[in-house]
């Protein structure tokens, strides 16, 4: 009897340029056959380290056992009722476990749907039915979403907001504080100030939004002095501050929440990502109070906190107290911040590395110039390394930045072979 060939990588590639929109863009010419932990095969049975875990989404790995055991049982029980129609337990579970897990020493409730730009939508929503104000502040180079009004909110042009505009209005943009390239945390806060004195008065803002380490914008991380002036410009002006941890939760910082390490705690929080080791869900978490301000009906979705996802959850939860995932975080940061300042050391190119727990990313220039991004050798050094075996993404405004996302469950070995996969990719590409 004839079996059926599998496809090869340019097959497929060719079937997909026929079918998919364009918009729809992909890192690697590449389709994945299978993959465990931190390792994936493509259709052609190659080997690849992923470095990348599906841009922040698996932080417990690809197909972790105990969760796809948990979303099998799951599914032999129900797959979907719609929480505002039948509601199940899986998801009040989930809510308890998130309150106790958020920072803040105040009551709080929590909220879940389906992705990351909703979850940063209905932060907004919740502030503005609390506050009763339409404005909101957000940050240049911050990533948000691909919703409208999550793109009003992203401070990055290219590809996201480019063709799609007009954007909603009374959506701001203030200096996100960078003192590798000069904007000081004291630069940021008067920016801040500036906007309120000439674009939109206090008593109009709903909410600051900003993400403890810009995702897309670079892996810049936000500096504790000056989370601590924007809350207490927020304080003065009645003003809500949204944390936006759909990258930076679920454990990739070395806490469940990055805002964790903040002098001060957020009003709001919107996760996603991560949160259910590789299935759909996302949440909000804050003030009780202020997440009380919608009437009934005004928050939800017909799919939101499936119970596929909030059981997934809730095993990801297990499997991080099981496997002390927090701690293996910061163990994975400390590695990978060793091993690439020693590639530095021999790469000029590299100018910066950086990272909080197990988010790190290196900054690519030309000629020792830090206004100088280099976003073709970025390109040159991802290919290499995928050529090599190793799956890296770039990000930053100019595209000149290298992020590691390594899953934390990723065995050292692992973590030491990509490194030097990646010493061989840049010293090959410079």
């Amino acid at each position: 009897m004839a079996t059926t060939a599998q496809p090869d990588n340019a097959t497929l590639m060719a079937r997909r340029h026929a079918a998919v929109a364009r918009g729809v863009s992909q890192a690697h010419p590449i389709f994945i056959s299978h993959g465990a932990n931190a390792e994936v095969w493509d259709v052609e049975g190659k080997r690849y380290l992923d470095f990348v875990g599906g841009i922040a989404v698996l932080n417990t790995g690809h197909s972790h056992p105990r969760i796809i055991e948990a979303v099998k049982a799951q599914l032999d029980a129900y797959s979907h009722t719609c929480f505002q129609v039948v509601a199940y337990e899986p998801y009040v579970d989930l809510a308890e476990r998130l309150i106790a897990l958020a920072p803040g020493s105040f009551a709080k409730k929590a909220l879940f749907l389906s992705t990351g730009a909703e979850a940063v939508e209905n932060a907004v929503k919740i502030a503005r039915a609390h506050t009763g104000r339409p404005g909101v502040i957000a940050f240049s180079g911050g990533y948000h979403g691909r919703t409208l009004l999550t793109l009003g909110m992203t401070g990055k042009v290219a590809p996201y907001k480019t063709g799609f505009g007009p954007f909603p209005g009374e959506v701001f943009h203030a200096r996100f504080p960078n003192p590798l390239h000069g904007v000081s945390v004291e630069d940021s806060l008067k920016s801040v100030e500036q906007l309120l004195k000439n674009d939109i008065e206090p008593g109009r803002v709903a909410a600051f939004i900003v993400e403890p380490v810009q995702g897309e914008g670079g892996f810049y991380i936000a500096p504790k002095a000056f989370i601590a002036g924007l809350k207490a410009i927020a304080d003065q002006h009645g003003i809500l501050l949204i944390a936006d941890e759909v990258q930076t939760g679920a454990g990739r910082t070395g806490t469940w929440f990055a805002s964790e390490q903040w002098p001060v705690a957020p009003d709001l929080i919107a996760t996603a990502k991560s949160m259910a080791g590789g299935f759909p869900i996302s949440g909000v978490v804050g003030r009780a109070e202020v997440m009380d301000a919608p009437g009934p009906g005004g928050l939800g979705g017909t799919y939101a906190g499936s119970p596929i996802g909030c059981v997934a959850a809730l095993e990801v939860l297990k499997v991080f107290e099981e496997e002390q995932l927090l701690a293996r975080a910061q163990a994975i940061g400390e590695r990978l911040i060793s091993g690439l300042k020693a590639i530095a050391a021999e790469v000029p190119a590299i100018m910066d590395v950086r990272g909080l727990g197990a988010m790190v990313a290196i900054e690519l220039c030309q000629n020792g110039d830090l206004e100088q991004p280099d976003a073709e050798l970025t390109k040159r050094v991802i290919a290499e390394a995928a050529r090599r075996g190793l799956l890296l993404l770039s990000c930053g405004s100019y595209g000149n930045v290298i992020r590691f996302l390594v899953p934390l469950t990723a065995p050292d070995a692992q973590i030491d072979e990509g490194l030097q996969i990646l010493a061989d990719s840049l010293l090959s590409s410079v």
